[in-house]
């Protein structure tokens, strides 16, 4: 004990108590997670939590031995009659999420064990044990009830239950780009706007007997939305003042805050990859610790002061997980930071109690999206940032402290910045990375100095909604890089599952040129040309080689045969005299032509044609090109049977990688040594 009372004389409280955090936490996210499950379980006993339903997935949050992510599908008109608080019965399969199997993009196993979910289970069958009989589960479905009958329910989810999945995806995706999507779930701010509102309802009351009666409800409120780890920290925060107040233990306002901060990671210590809780935590952190800047009677001086101070803490957490800033949010949050805490907020609980007030409700929230997509629509001041390293942020954090302290420091942020957005100017490095688009195929190879980019295909598929790879993959890990524009956008063909995405593609990011395969163009490559045209993008095919930046790409299949694999482009390059070979869906016919028309041998990296099938990678053409490292992209558990056994005997001499085991592959060439990196290691 006396040692920890020099230390805490040595060390400022502060510095002692985060370090301690730190070191556990490190300690903590080193282990293996531990579950009370064991993977061969396929039955589990639980309560349902929570509840999702969007067309025939219903997606439930089992409190069992430990929570429980179900998946079930519902058949045909099959309707899910379970409510909240009912205890089921789930057969099926136990399965661990998937962390990405693409560089930089999003995590989706880091982010349920952030919310302390180890499993998710494939439902086969789900049953009734004990209907809910629990009271405040009995008030939570009522409330749902009752919001489902409304025609403004969509907002009613977002502000009273937390949940935004149903506010369309367009509109959704515009609140992001604006930097305003925060004020559409319920966090902070939207608690202490209830909670200023009980305070003032009951001001009569003395404080003791105000405390009594709004905690519980506030925990309500943490309940109806999941206990949300923003709208726990506003709680809590509440709570520790009080406690602070009652005990007299002088402790300041931002000391409780680290202190809070500490306790959430050492409950869980996965919070760190959970964007909601970062977001909350560092933008409410440092308006505390600037809250003396905040005292200007002004109220519009005041939101802007606010809207910069959060803006600016939260800059690094957006460059690190959407890649991309817009300048303008700070100005827009002055618009609707007003409109939504003043009047569409209140306006949620008033039509839930009034619902003749839904018309006005709508009148607003209508009024909202269509600014949000005006502004969205709208490039100038939005700048695409490469993933930064985990030290460039705590430098960004450095500089921005030290802005808010002293505002002449401003150009330095704004150096910084620049080379930031600059930042694919300064690779040198030639990179080829094989992204996991299931089953299909997409490359990118990256020219040095950001000399030309340019991408082989974008895969698709009927499986996925609309868009998917494209909005969720491609166009994200693009913008990871700092990638702006692509120099070629090259299809070797015109299947869906090599140019589905192509038209998102081009319609949500800069391409300068397509390039096509040789024969006639199918209806799907005449729907790209439509847009093509529309956008005065330039596009050729059956072309013979590209130069870009003393680099040349040659395409080998000029050729017309009678059906549309066989027409690929085959593409040779050398990048660093390594050979690469990409070979599209191009068959045996086609492999047997190259190898009489050209000699192709010593291949370093093949890209096997047709996703490892029978019909392409024929033993004759193997043993002639005699490929160092063969790259077979296909879907996981496809329904095809790819890779074909034969092909991977005869691949057999050369390292082969697969996106369905390996995730994305990187060939990146560092001072004239290949290295290989995968994403799944």
């Amino acid at each position: 004990m006396q040692f920890l009372i020099k230390l805490k004389t040595i060390l400022p409280f502060r510095i002692l108590i985060i370090v301690i955090t730190f070191l556990y936490c490190f300690v903590y996210l080193t282990m293996k997670p531990i579950s009370k499950f064991d993977i061969i379980d396929t039955k589990f006993i639980g309560v349902i939590e929570d509840i999702k339903e969007k067309d025939n997935k219903v997606q439930i949050v089992l409190k069992s031995k430990e929570k429980l992510l179900i998946n079930y599908y519902l058949d045909g008109e099959e309707k899910f009659e379970y409510d909240l608080g009912d205890k089921i019965l789930v057969i099926g399969k136990l399965n661990t999420p998937s962390n990405n199997t693409n560089f930089n993009l999003f995590n989706y196993k880091k982010y349920l064990l952030s919310k302390k979910i180890n499993y998710q289970v494939d439902a086969l069958e789900v049953s009734l044990v004990k209907s809910n009989t629990n009271f405040i589960y009995v008030l939570k479905n009522m409330l749902i009830e009752k919001i489902e009958k409304l025609d403004n329910k969509t907002y009613l989810r977002a502000f009273i239950l937390g949940d935004t999945s149903q506010i369309p995806d367009k509109i959704k995706k515009s609140y992001q780009t604006n930097g305003i999507s925060h004020l559409f779930s319920v966090s902070g701010m939207h608690v202490s706007f209830i909670s200023g509102i009980l305070f003032f309802i009951l001001r009569r009351f003395n404080k003791k007997t105000k405390n009594i009666i709004i905690i519980p409800i506030l925990f309500f409120l943490a309940f109806l939305v999941n206990f949300s780890p923003s709208v726990m920290r506003t709680i809590l925060m509440i709570v520790l003042i009080l406690v602070n107040r009652f005990l007299n233990l002088n402790i300041k306002t931002f000391d409780l805050f680290i202190i809070l901060i500490c306790l959430f990671l050492i409950y869980n210590p996965y919070y760190i990859y959970n964007t909601g809780f970062l977001y909350s935590f560092i933008i409410t952190g440092f308006l505390i610790y600037y809250k003396d800047t905040l005292k200007s009677k002004n109220y519009i001086l005041n939101v802007l002061k606010i809207s910069l101070i959060a803006f600016l803490s939260g800059m690094p957490i957006t460059m690190y997980n959407s890649f991309e800033i817009n300048f303008l949010s700070p100005f827009l949050n002055l618009l609707f930071v007003p409109l939504v805490t003043f009047i569409i907020f209140p306006l949620s609980f008033l039509t839930l109690i009034f619902p003749t007030l839904t018309p006005v409700h709508l009148f607003f929230i209508n009024i909202m999206e269509s600014i949000s997509l005006f502004f969205g629509d709208i490039n100038i001041l939005k700048f695409t940032f490469a993933k930064p390293h985990l030290i460039i942020i705590l430098f960004y954090y450095i500089v921005i402290i030290t802005i808010l302290k002293n505002k002449k420091y401003l150009v330095i942020l704004l150096g910084i910045l620049i080379i930031h957005t600059n930042a694919s100017k300064f690779k040198f490095n030639y990179n080829v990375t094989f992204l996991d688009v299931g089953q299909g195929d997409s490359l990118l190879l990256e020219l040095p100095y950001d000399k030309g980019n340019i991408l082989i295909d974008t895969g698709g598929t009927f499986t996925l909604s609309s868009n998917y790879i494209s909005n969720n993959t491609i166009i994200p890990y693009l913008k990871s890089l700092g990638i702006k524009s692509l120099k070629y956008l090259i299809v070797t063909h015109g299947d869906y599952d090599h140019m589905g995405e192509a038209i998102n593609l081009v319609n949500n990011f800069k391409v300068e040129k397509v390039i096509f395969n040789c024969g006639e163009f199918n209806d799907l490559e005449k729907e790209l040309i439509k847009v093509l045209d529309k956008k005065k993008i330039k596009y050729y095919s059956c072309i013979k080689e590209l130069n870009i930046d003393n680099n040349k790409l040659y395409f080998l299949n000029n050729k017309l045969y009678d059906n549309e694999n066989d027409n690929s482009n085959v593409i040779y390059t050398e990048l660093n005299n390594y050979k690469f070979l990409f070979m599209g869906d191009a068959g045996i016919e086609v492999e047997e032509d190259l190898i009489e028309k050209y000699k192709l041998q010593d291949i370093d990296v093949l890209k096997v044609g047709h996703h490892g099938s029978k019909t392409s990678s024929g033993k004759e053409f193997i043993n002639e090109i005699n490929p160092k490292y063969s790259i077979i992209s296909v879907g996981k558990n496809n329904r095809y049977g790819h890779p074909n056994k034969e092909v991977l005997d005869n691949l057999k001499e050369s390292k082969i990688y697969r996106t369905d085991k390996d995730g994305g592959v990187m060939f990146k060439i560092k001072n004239n040594i290949l290295q290989i990196e995968t994403c799944i290691s």
